[in-house]
């Protein structure tokens, strides 16, 4: 599904902006494949700042780590001022971005919905219907926020310990859950538990 040719305006950024992976991106992020899944809303944001990178990159720019999402929200948030945004706005077509073009670019939440579910044929209420898959989905939301969590553990460890608040050698931060079975006392893996589809008891 990694190309598609479609009209909308989603498809037209695409093409325009040369984002030819965001399809893929548009739908992990939507069905929630091995991370939680994002509203439609949450995807709009998502792409407008896909193309407003884009740009910033065609003008041989090269962003720091966060500085598309902080342009992207001083051009469209409701609370700042029109003076930054007139500021922020004058700052990109110095060096270079087309800002007019890319903002006539950006899109709703309404027209991601249109390009998901009637140029890309994705349907996540029929992919909801199968346990299977709403277990591989939940398991994989589940993986994905184990990792965040041994990541901030591990990143709050080794600060601590850089500023000598923590006595602590070299280490590793394993997060496991674990499922108890009331009926039958077992313990699972959560993982495993949703790979087999359940309890060996309520078979």
């Amino acid at each position: 599904m990694t190309e598609t040719e479609c009209s909308c305006k989603v498809g037209r950024g695409v093409e325009r902006f040369g984002l030819a992976e965001v399809n893929d991106d548009l739908v992990r992020r939507w069905c929630g494949e091995g991370r939680e899944r994002q509203s439609l809303r949450e995807l709009a944001t998502y792409f407008n700042q896909q193309l407003l990178g884009a740009a910033v990159e065609s003008a041989d720019e090269a962003p720091l780590s966060g500085e598309i999402e902080n342009r992207y929200r001083l051009l469209t948030a409701d609370d700042v001022s029109s003076g930054v945004r007139t500021q922020t706005r004058r700052r990109l077509e110095a060096a270079g971005v087309p800002v007019e073009e890319v903002e006539s670019a950006f899109v709703s939440h309404q027209t991601v919905h249109t390009h998901l579910t009637e140029c890309l044929g994705v349907s996540r209420e029929a992919e909801e219907s199968d346990p299977e898959t709403r277990r591989r989905a939940d398991r994989d939301r589940i993986r994905a926020l184990q990792s965040r969590t041994e990541v901030v553990a591990s990143d709050a460890l080794e600060r601590l310990r850089e500023t000598e608040a923590l006595a602590l050698g070299e280490f590793d931060v394993l997060v496991d859950v674990t499922v108890l079975c009331d009926d039958c006392g077992r313990q699972h893996d959560v993982g495993t538990l949703l790979d087999q589809g359940g309890c060996d008891c309520r078979e």
